[in-house]
């Protein structure tokens, strides 16, 4: 049942988003891994490229994986070489050295450039990778580098690229001269390289797939009591049409969306339920802890909607938190914001003050004992809604003590 609902959202937001990539399109379950990535050496083509005599009549290229060093440590990089002939206007001119990389993974018709993390390696205005550097001066007019030599050493923890997995990545690099910026001689290569991390282009669609799984959610908790009430429909429809670029989508897209969102009422409606751990171990892989606070939040509001929290919405938060894995001690505290305690159908101390009966009894009083300060400090607030919660929870607070406290002196 829950791919069905998904499936309805993510298509919407697809035809929203991306109104160009709907056919065949799939959103695959992420494994979020860590670390620029690992450099493949692609066997034969790369090894003849490396053990090949270059034409030292023309300029040529060439990439190795390396290891640059900064203090104690290491890094993997890239080590661009080069070497052949170079035509400079005069003995003594002065050059530079330009490197550029682009994505040609999927053909040099839809080549994408490959983005630098660090301000220092970026085009003007553009995240796109650009390394610039001096060279000094050239000795002759005409000059033949008869063996390779490094000009630049490109950490990989500088560069995004566009999507991960294996890629075909372009080098090219360029002596232009120190004086004019006239380009004096160019030379282009290929490397195959393994991203291991999320491309900049994946992480747009992660971001889109977040917002999708978290109406899901947001729906999830609506019909936690059984019921779909109005004001919670509509609030979530209203998060949907801003979150998911409605605002700027043709309005075949729009239409297409809120077909989606009511097709997946009728889907809570008929009795349907998701599984909510699966959807949120998902987004727990794709999307930042701020999106997921705000993912969060949205829940909460659907909670609040109809100005009570109903028992079964309350329990489907407390996981939907722990399983997004977020700080609980955060959670509570925007609950406290959202939905105060006077909106809570039951009163469960798990959910309001975060004890548990597994806590030791010393723990237990720590924690109720923080707790009271902090409400306590509350009951002289000038917000008449403040002071009122900070009563009730005071009160709260000692039912507490009596229940998990078996002799408090």
């Amino acid at each position: 049942m829950v791919e069905v609902v998904i499936s309805i959202l993510v298509l919407a937001s697809v035809v929203v988003i991306f109104p160009n990539m709907v056919a065949g399109f799939k959103f695959p379950v992420w494994i979020s891994r860590l670390g620029a990535g690992y450099l493949h050496k692609r066997g034969s083509d790369q090894s003849r490229e490396v053990s090949a005599r270059p034409d030292t009549r023309v300029l040529n290229c060439r990439v190795r994986p390396t290891r640059q060093k900064k203090d104690s440590c290491s890094f993997d990089a890239f080590s661009v070489e080069i070497c052949g002939f170079i035509h400079a206007p005069c003995d003594g001119h002065r050059a530079a050295v330009s490197v550029s990389i682009t994505d040609i993974t999927d053909g040099v018709g839809k080549a994408q450039p490959v983005h630098s993390r660090l301000k220092q390696w970026q085009k003007q205005d553009s995240p796109v990778f650009a390394y610039n550097a001096d060279l000094g001066k050239f000795p002759n007019a005409d000059n033949t580098l008869s063996d390779w030599m490094s000009v630049a050493q490109i950490g990989l923890d500088w560069l995004a690229f566009p999507v991960e997995g294996k890629r075909e990545l372009q080098f090219k690099v360029s002596i232009v001269s120190g004086e004019s910026s006239d380009e004096l001689a160019c030379a282009e290569c290929t490397f195959s390289y393994e991203n291991a991390a999320f491309g900049y282009m994946d992480l747009g669609e992660n971001i889109q797939r977040a917002k999708t799984l978290a109406v899901a959610l947001a729906f999830a908790v609506s019909a936690a009591d059984k019921k779909l009430y109005d004001c919670e429909v509509a609030l979530i429809k209203e998060w949907a049409r801003t979150h998911i670029g409605i605002s700027q989508a043709s309005n075949s897209a729009k239409r297409k969306l809120e077909k989606a969102l009511n097709e997946t009422v009728r889907f809570f409606r008929d009795g349907n339920q998701l599984d909510s751990h699966d959807i949120c171990k998902e987004i727990a892989e794709i999307a930042s802890v701020a999106e997921r606070y705000d993912i969060l939040e949205l829940c909460l509001r659907v909670a609040q909607a109809n100005g009570t929290a109903a028992a079964e919405e309350l329990a489907l938060l407390k996981r939907l938190a722990s399983w997004l894995e977020v700080d609980m001690n955060r959670f509570r505290t925007m609950m406290e914001k959202i939905l105060p305690v006077s909106m809570h159908e039951v009163e469960d101390a798990e959910v309001i003050l975060g004890v548990s009966s597994d806590m030791s009894e010393e723990k237990t009083r720590e924690h109720l004992n923080r707790e009271y300060r902090k409400w306590n400090a509350r009951v002289t607030s000038s917000d008449p809604e403040i002071q009122s919660q900070a009563d009730y929870m005071l009160k709260f607070i000692a039912q507490a003590r009596s229940e998990y406290i078996a002799q408090d002196i």
